[in-house]
């Protein structure tokens, strides 16, 4: 009986090392780093100068009071001349005295150039002690029970310069704003629910209603 062969395993050959010379490698870097670089200049061109360019050159044309801040005059009227503007529907400002719908409050004093919210954690306890104090400061000044006090009048926004606040809260203060303008609270709810905003598309996010187009819309009712 034949005993069958085992083969013997051959080595591989070794390749050949090749040595590139230190011109080669200075010639492939300098391709490489152009080829890099070219490709950064056309996207700074493209992405940094084109793209924006295109899409304020649009929105110019198509959609002029939004691309400009969403800016009103005192009457309520678009208008994209800042000099001629009262606010923006887009930022949220301080309003004071009973005659006025109050906003939520802000972190950052309704300051664009301080925007931002406290930071604070749902746990901290100076943020604990600052909603207590707010909801018994809104309570004593709408006359309710401190357990009916929204949450967006207890609590800053993260931007610090949220425009609108719930209907739960703006119709919390219309008694306070009625009897400060001598007008009827049924006058006062019917602004209200004119100037609420549903959901966007019916879906998404809450209704609302913008605290300076409604107290724009108060001042066409008189004081």
């Amino acid at each position: 009986m034949t005993t069958p062969r085992t083969a013997t395993p051959v080595a591989p050959h070794p390749r050949p090392r090749t040595t590139r010379s230190a011109g080669a490698t200075l010639v492939a870097l300098t391709r490489q780093t152009w080829a890099g670089l070219r490709v950064l200049l056309v996207l700074t061109a493209v992405l940094g100068f084109a793209y924006p360019l295109a899409v304020a050159g649009i929105a110019q044309a198509a959609f002029p009071w939004q691309a400009n801040g969403s800016l009103v005059s005192a009457d309520g009227a678009h208008v994209t001349a800042p000099d001629e503007a009262v606010g923006s529907l887009l930022v949220g400002q301080s309003f004071e005295g009973d005659e006025w719908f109050h906003p939520r409050p802000s972190a950052g004093g309704y300051d664009t150039l301080a925007s931002g919210g406290s930071n604070l954690g749902p746990t901290n306890p100076d943020l604990l002690a600052t909603v207590r104090e707010r909801r018994a400061d809104v309570a004593a000044m709408e006359g309710v029970d401190p357990a009916s006090v929204p949450p967006d009048a207890l609590t800053a926004s993260g931007s610090g310069l949220d425009p609108d606040i719930s209907p739960e809260y703006a119709h919390q203060q219309v008694d306070r704003v009625a009897q400060a303008r001598g007008l009827s609270a049924a006058e006062v709810t019917s602004l209200v629910d004119e100037t609420t905003q549903g959901r966007d598309l019916g879906v998404l996010g809450e209704p609302r209603v913008n605290v300076l187009e409604l107290n724009l819309a108060l001042t066409t009712m008189g004081s």
